[in-house]
C-alpha cells in the first residue's frame, strides 16, 4: 500500500473572512502553474499546526500569530496519496512576498462568495472552495410558538444584516402552511444572495425552488446516496454520523447540542473541547448547534467549526 503524504494546507483569509488567498505552484515543481493553498509536507516528528507555521514563513515570508483547523481531506494523485489537513489561518505578522521570499509564481485573493475566477487549480481543492462559499452562520426557522409572519419579519432583518443561509424546519405545521412559508423565505433569500435549505421534505425543496435539502439525523442513518440537491447537510450529534454525512458526500453538518439550550436546560452539552474532538478528522464544514449567540462564532471556528447554527437570536 503506498504510504499517505501528510500534508498542511492553509486557507488564508482576510477582509473579516471574506477573501482567501490562491497561490500558484512555480516551474520546475509537479503540477507547475497550478493554483492551490499555500502550504506542505509535515515532516516526521512535527505536528500540523508546527508545519504550517513553518512552511509559511518559507513560502510566503509570514509568521502565523491565529490560525485554526478546519477540514481533513485526502486525495490520490498520479504520484502521490496526500491527507491534506486544511487550517484556516485568520492573522500573520509581515508582508506575503515582502517581509520574506515568496517562492510562488504568483498569489491571488479571491471572493469567499464566488467560484475562483483562476485556473488551473489542484483537483483536490474543489471541495474547500465549495465550502468556502458557505455562510458561517445558518439560522433556523420554526418557533412553535411565533406565527409566520413574525418569523419572516425577524428574517428580513436578519438577511440585512448578513445573515445567508437558512434552514426552514417548522416541520409541526400544516403541509399549506408550510409550502406558503417556504416559498416566502425563499423569495426573501433570493433579494440578499441567501442560501435556503428545507428540513426533511425533498417535494417541498423542489416546489419552492430551495437551494437545498437538511436531512434529519434519522434520515441521514438511512439515506443510501446524495439527494440530487446542490447543497446538502444534516443533523449530527457524534463523530460517526458526521463521518457518514462526509461519505455521503454532503456539504455540511449540524453537530449538537454543544451547549444547554433554553428548551432543554437540564443537558449539559458536549461542551466546546468534546465538539473539538467530535469534529478533528471531518472532511466537511460543521455548525456548532444548541445554546448559540452570535457571539460565539470565533470559539466556535477556534475549535474547528465552520460556523454557529441558531435558532434564537438570529
Amino acid at each position: 500500500m503506498t504510504a499517505i503524504v501528510e500534508v498542511a494546507a492553509a486557507v488564508m483569509l482576510r477582509d473579516d473572512g471574506n477573501e482567501f488567498l490562491l497561490a500558484q505552484r512555480p516551474a520546475g515543481k509537479v503540477y507547475a502553474g497550478y493554483w492551490e493553498f499555500p502550504g506542505g509536507k509535515v515532516e516526521a516528528g512535527e505536528s500540523v499546526r508546527a508545519a504550517l507555521i513553518r512552511e509559511l514563513h518559507e513560502e510566503l515570508g509570514i509568521r502565523v500569530t491565529q490560525c485554526a483547523p478546519w477540514l481533513t481531506r485526502q486525495f490520490t494523485y498520479p504520484h502521490a496519496t496526500v491527507r491534506l489537513n486544511f487550517w484556516r489561518v485568520s492573522a500573520w505578522d509581515g508582508e506575503i512576498g515582502i517581509s520574506g521570499p515568496l517562492e510562488h509564481a504568483a498569489i491571488k485573493w479571491l471572493k469567499c462568495t464566488k467560484h475562483a475566477p483562476v485556473s488551473p487549480i489542484l483537483p483536490a481543492n474543489d471541495p474547500i472552495l465549495k465550502a468556502l462559499t458557505l455562510p458561517t452562520m445558518m439560522a433556523i426557522s420554526g418557533g412553535a410558538s411565533e406565527h409566520a409572519e413574525q418569523q419572516l419579519a425577524r428574517l428580513e432583518i436578519a438577511l440585512k444584516r448578513g445573515r445567508h443561509l437558512i434552514q426552514v424546519r417548522n416541520n409541526d405545521w400544516p403541509t399549506e402552511q408550510r409550502l406558503q412559508f417556504a416559498g416566502a423565505v425563499c423569495r426573501l433569500a433570493r433579494e440578499h444572495d441567501a442560501l435556503v435549505v428545507i428540513n426533511g421534505d425533498e417535494e417541498l425543496a423542489r416546489a419552492v425552488g430551495a437551494d437545498g435539502l437538511h436531512l434529519p439525523a434519522s434520515r441521514l442513518a438511512t439515506c443510501a446516496a446524495r439527494p440530487d440537491f446542490k447543497w446538502v447537510g444534516a443533523s449530527c450529534h457524534n463523530a460517526g454520523e458526521i463521518d457518514r454525512a462526509g461519505q455521503l458526500d454532503l456539504d455540511y453538518a449540524l453537530l449538537s447540542p454543544v451547549l444547554p439550550t433554553p428548551s432543554h436546560p437540564q443537558a449539559a452539552g458536549l461542551d466546546w473541547d468534546k465538539f473539538a474532538d467530535e469534529i478533528s478528522a471531518t472532511t466537511i464544514p460543521v455548525f456548532a448547534l444548541g445554546g448559540m449567540k452570535t457571539e460565539f462564532l470565533a470559539r466556535a471556528q477556534s475549535h474547528g467549526g465552520h460556523g454557529i447554527a441558531l435558532m434564537r437570536g438570529w
